[in-house]
């Protein structure tokens, strides 16, 4: 009986310490429970990803031979400037130029024969 009293003493105040705090993995809680009131709200609707053809049709409402226009480009396509790029057979070799101003007159090029899409 003794012995039961003495186990019972000494882990009932480990089991509550225990309790106190949730386990960390990588130093965050590994359960994180949020209260009822602070749940995330989604958005109504999420945006339709746009096609490539939408996208540089919206950088055609930006200024021409403009630094921003070119950096619109750069968005879509990454410039991957190459010392003897060839000549462009579609949108997306013009990333390979190397001079900023032959790169935005490339992409303008392809741009402007997109034909209007419906939104």
């Amino acid at each position: 009986m003794r012995k039961m009293i003495l186990a019972l003493a000494v882990l009932y105040p480990a089991a509550a310490l225990a309790q106190t705090a949730p386990p960390l993995v990588g130093g965050n809680p590994l359960v994180q429970v949020k209260p009822k009131g602070t749940a995330e709200k989604k958005p109504a609707a999420p945006a339709k990803p746009q096609s490539v053809a939408q996208k540089l049709q919206a950088c055609l409402e930006i200024d021409d031979a403009t630094k921003e226009r070119l950096n619109c480009y750069d968005a879509i396509f990454a410039p991957q400037p190459k010392p003897k790029a060839p000549a462009a057979k579609g949108v997306n070799d013009c990333r390979f130029v190397k001079e900023e101003d032959e790169r935005l007159t490339c992409y303008n090029g392809f741009a402007d024969k997109i034909p209007k899409l419906p939104q």
